[in-house]
């Protein structure tokens, strides 16, 4: 899975403990060179200069975020403060709406993008409009080209992903959107969590520059994923306790949640 393409892997617990939430107003650092993370609480780090991101060492940031075990409203604070309206929430339609949330609690300003490959459950379209409701946002839903698709369906048909693999069909329908939207961005933000896939996850970094993409002007890119060191548990825990809504998918036993025929 790229980013947040793809199936969204989940484990539908409910919790009766919600993870803690910080409510400490982060200390402002004002700078103009590249800030020594080391040397500073993350607890503390707010912004370099809100007009500036380029002078944060993003990766020490992540490193940082991890050693101090920081809490996602911190880890959101300081990257709506960093890059405003520059940055893209993704989200899947799964329970990656913890990230929603964890925005919202920090009262500044998100925008929120999900990817409609044209195969989504009608649940998960339903649920995008009531996640719009909840929270009074508009999401900004991106697209396949419309000729590509048409392309790979005359040649191959609706469902050769069966016979040749997923990897044509998602770099259609995923990847190309997903690449086309962020390079409209200077950050964005995934629910991705170490413990979705063991395997595969377990150096999931709080933040980094991200090496798969580039961002506006084919500059850096960074990547924020506040949850990744938050359990299923914890996330469900929260999602219970505010109560959120969720997918009804989740309540009918789906543990991943992406394309209807995958």
């Amino acid at each position: 899975m790229i980013g947040f393409v793809g199936s969204a892997s989940s484990v539908f617990i409910p919790a009766t403990q919600a993870s803690r939430i910080s409510t400490k107003s982060p200390f402002t650092i004002h700078s103009t060179r590249r800030v020594n993370v080391s040397s500073v609480s993350s607890s503390q780090i707010r912004m370099a200069s809100p007009s500036s991101p380029e002078a944060i060492d993003w990766n020490a940031m992540g490193a940082k975020f991890q050693k101090d075990n920081t809490d996602p409203t911190e880890i959101m604070d300081v990257a709506l403060a960093h890059f405003g309206d520059s940055l893209g929430i993704a989200f899947s339609g799964a329970e990656d709406v913890a990230v929603i949330e964890y925005a919202k609690r920090t009262g500044k300003k998100f925008r929120v993008f999900a990817l409609d490959t044209g195969r989504l459950h009608p649940e998960t379209y339903r649920y995008y409009a009531q996640v719009e409701k909840y929270y009074g946002i508009k999401i900004e839903y991106c697209f396949p080209d419309a000729g590509e698709v048409e392309a790979l369906v005359n040649e191959k048909g609706l469902f050769s992903f069966y016979e040749d693999g997923h990897q044509e069909c998602c770099r259609v329908r995923k990847v190309r959107p997903l690449r086309k939207k962020l390079s409209t961005l200077k950050a964005w933000v995934t629910g991705q969590r170490k413990d979705q896939s063991p395997g595969t996850r377990n150096e999931v970094p709080v933040c980094q520059v991200d090496p798969a993409f580039k961002g506006v002007g084919d500059h850096d890119l960074i990547k924020f994923n506040p949850l990744a060191n938050v359990s299923s548990a914890d996330v469900w825990g929260m999602i219970r306790m505010v109560e959120i809504p969720f997918n009804s998918l989740h309540e009918r036993g789906f543990i991943s949640i992406g394309c209807e025929p995958c």
